[in-house]
């Protein structure tokens, strides 16, 4: 084997590869490896990506893309009588521009959409006492810090690059216009929503499911690891997997149609409000993370002769549910974007609600039959999981298949919570059973419980049109719309497992994913933050990593 040997010659290329292929084979030299490998694709990536944005930040176009120019009349010349020479006849005044109807901001749709937007946004407020009551007492902190960081991060995200990933046209895949907003149109597309209106909810939108993700990897993750995955969520696959299912030209949006995905189907892929876009790509990327990071220290499983930590405030975690609901109503109503569709938000506002009360109680009837329990965690996560399920088909659907889709969503987030468990997947609050696993059943229940009598792009209860109104398969419509909405659940749910699973194994190999073990025992809030939530109060042993030490009496006894 030819080495650099004792007179300092030079290895030859052959050489090279033989010393390549030896060290491959220690686990130190593969380590060492692949971060020296990753690190280098991730400056390559940073560096592309400043070229690519700093011109467009600096430049801007004042030309909106999409956009066709105004068109401006021009009148044929009228006959006039010869005047004389010293009298000119007057010029014809200029005819005004035509404004095209997209350009026409229409002023309710627009409030409305802002007072959903702000529903979402308060959203976080539940998300954090959700969180921050379901964790142990002395990870409250990180909880806070790390909810508040990520939405401000996200909103930066958001309005560079997230919207115009999203929303702008470009291709099937990726949007690539309207970076830092720059060139966007008055309105968004037809709807006379105001754009920054319609990036304001969708902001909301996007920050709900990076919020989503941290509710799986409570209690372990390096706060810098929180910040990254935070910026490849909010900056990359939330938006651009988004695009493909709610982009003007998303190959889901499109699927079915002639010269495009699937044209075959003759059916497209149909999310209303987001139990896909937002829920499944949240509660996937928190499985992948949950995955990678490994249990918290102390966490024993119902396999191992364990059972789920304590959480530390049920009250903060319900209220925080409850106000998760309130937020819904901007969630699901407001994505009709039009307050003139007057039925549509009341019949979307009625299938939430139902949902979500039909979910809790199969929910926690569920617990008391196997443990004579009135358990509030299990009907707060139930009620969730109703909301989660019924986003995707709330404006097609009737009462009745919004109370039958709850009442399964309600089983289910139970059963997907026991096969985490059997798993040995530690995911504190339940973020993968109620968001990713009834995220897919929602979208899938659309192709079931869709009951016929409403247009798949709004509501058209008097059309003769039937081709255009969704019907699944319980109301004689047959597998087409079932088979659009496993075909665009599937890849959405397969692309972010993948894309997810390759981001969290790259921090993890630079070591910057997980906090260390001497961190993680004294406490992320003290150890990353300095601080407790509670430094007035003594914390039990059972915020301990190896939770509450044996009582043992002076006899001997436990």
């Amino acid at each position: 084997m030819a080495r650099t040997d004792y007179r300092g010659e030079k290895l030859s290329f052959r050489g090279k590869l033989s010393r390549l292929a030896d060290r491959m084979k220690d686990p130190e030299w593969r380590r060492y490896g692949f971060v020296m490998a990753s690190g280098k694709m991730l400056g390559l990536a940073v560096v592309l990506g400043m070229m690519i944005l700093i011109p467009l930040l600096l430049s801007g176009s004042s030309v909106r893309a999409g956009d066709a120019p105004a068109a401006v009349s021009t009148p044929a010349p009228a006959a006039v009588a010869p005047a004389p020479e010293t009298t000119p006849a007057p010029a014809p005044a200029p005819a005004p521009p035509v404004v095209l109807a997209k350009d026409i901001v229409n002023p309710l749709n627009t409030v409305w959409t802002l007072i959903a937007a702000f529903l979402v946004f308060a959203m976080q407020v539940g998300f954090v006492m959700l969180e921050a009551g379901f964790c142990r007492s002395r990870e409250t902190v990180n909880v806070l810090v790390e909810c508040v960081f990520d939405t401000c991060l996200c909103g930066i995200l958001f309005w560079a690059i997230g919207y115009a990933f999203m929303f702008s046209e470009g291709n099937g895949f990726i949007g690539y216009h309207w970076f830092f907003l720059k060139g966007a149109p008055v309105t968004y597309g037809t709807t006379g929503v105001a754009i920054l209106a319609h990036w304001i909810f969708q902001f909301a939108f996007a920050d709900t499911c990076s919020t989503i993700t941290s509710g799986a990897m409570i209690g372990r993750t390096d706060f810098i690891g929180d910040i990254l995955y935070s910026f490849a969520v909010s900056g990359f696959i939330y938006p651009i997997i988004g695009h493909w299912a709610w982009g003007p030209d998303g190959f889901l949006a499109t699927m079915g149609s002639a010269g495009k995905f699937l044209p075959s189907l003759g059916m497209n892929f149909h999310d209303f409000a987001g139990s896909t876009v937002v829920h499944t790509i949240g509660g996937a990327v928190a499985l992948a993370g949950a995955v990678v990071l490994g249990p918290r220290l102390g966490r024993k499983f119902k396999r191992d002769g364990g059972g789920p930590m304590t959480p530390h405030d049920l009250t903060i975690a319900v209220c925080g549910g409850l106000l998760l609901w309130f937020g819904w109503y901007g969630f699901n109503p407001g994505s009709t974007l039009s307050a003139m569709d007057f039925e549509g938000i009341g019949r979307v506002a009625a299938n939430t609600t139902l949902a979500a009360c039909a979910a809790g109680l199969t929910a926690v009837f569920f617990i008391y039959a196997r443990t004579k329990v009135w358990d509030p965690g299990s009907i707060t996560n139930g009620f969730l999981a109703g909301l989660v399920a019924i986003t995707c088909p709330c404006y097609w659907v009737s009462p009745f298949g919004s109370v039958m889709i709850g009442a399964i969503a309600g089983v289910i987030v139970i059963l997907g919570v026991d096969l985490l468990e059997y798993l040995r997947i530690d995911d504190p609050i339940g973020a993968v059973p109620v968001h990713m696993i009834n995220g897919i059943w929602g979208t899938l229940s659309l192709g079931l419980f869709a009951c016929g009598q409403f247009a798949a792009a709004g509501s058209d209860t008097i059309s003769p049109d039937l081709s255009t109104k969704l019907t699944g398969l319980f109301y004689g419509g047959g597998f087409k719309v079932l088979a659009a909405q496993a075909i665009g659940s599937g890849i959405v749910t397969l692309a972010t497992l993948a894309i997810s699973f390759a981001v969290f194994y790259a921090l993890d190999a630079k070591g910057i994913l997980r906090l260390s073990e001497d961190g993680e025992h004294d406490g992320l809030d003290l150890h990353e933050h300095g601080i407790s939530a509670y430094p007035e109060y003594v914390i039990s042993a059972l915020a301990s990593p190896a939770g509450a030490p044996l009582r043992v009496s002076a006899t001997g006894k436990k």
